[in-house]
């Protein structure tokens, strides 16, 4: 990973720590997902929030619905959970983001543990 990403990569995860830190567990998805946005923004970051996926199927393009929660520098995905426990279904939704936006780096954060450490989880393709 190139500095400029281990710097981005540590920004948002200094950015979650702080709203984590405030907030604690608890919340529903739509809380952490505002307030991280603010703390990106407010970090100098840009970042999109509930950016549009289309999905392209051979040469058709499909707007279905899909959003990632939070699009960071055009580099990085970030799906936000507040579950009891993230399961492969999680993964697989931000593989699946990975994939279609041709980044390499994403972020899946559960807000919903007593440590934050215990609910990031980064892939990298």
């Amino acid at each position: 990973m190139t500095l400029l990403y281990q710097e981005l990569t540590g920004s948002i995860l200094h950015c979650a720590y702080k709203v984590h830190s405030t907030l604690g567990p608890g919340l529903l998805e739509s809380a952490y997902e505002e307030c991280l946005h603010y703390e990106l923004d407010k970090a100098g970051l840009m970042v999109i929030k509930q950016k549009p996926m289309p999905l392209i199927y051979e040469e058709k393009k499909l707007d279905l619905g899909y959003r990632i929660d939070l699009f960071v520098e055009n580099k990085v995905i970030i799906e936000i959970k507040s579950v009891d426990t993230l399961n492969p279904v999680h993964f697989a939704q931000l593989m699946t983001y990975l994939k279609l936006s041709k980044c390499r780096i994403g972020f899946l954060i559960n807000f919903n543990v007593q440590s934050l450490k215990d609910g990031i989880k980064r892939v990298i393709l």
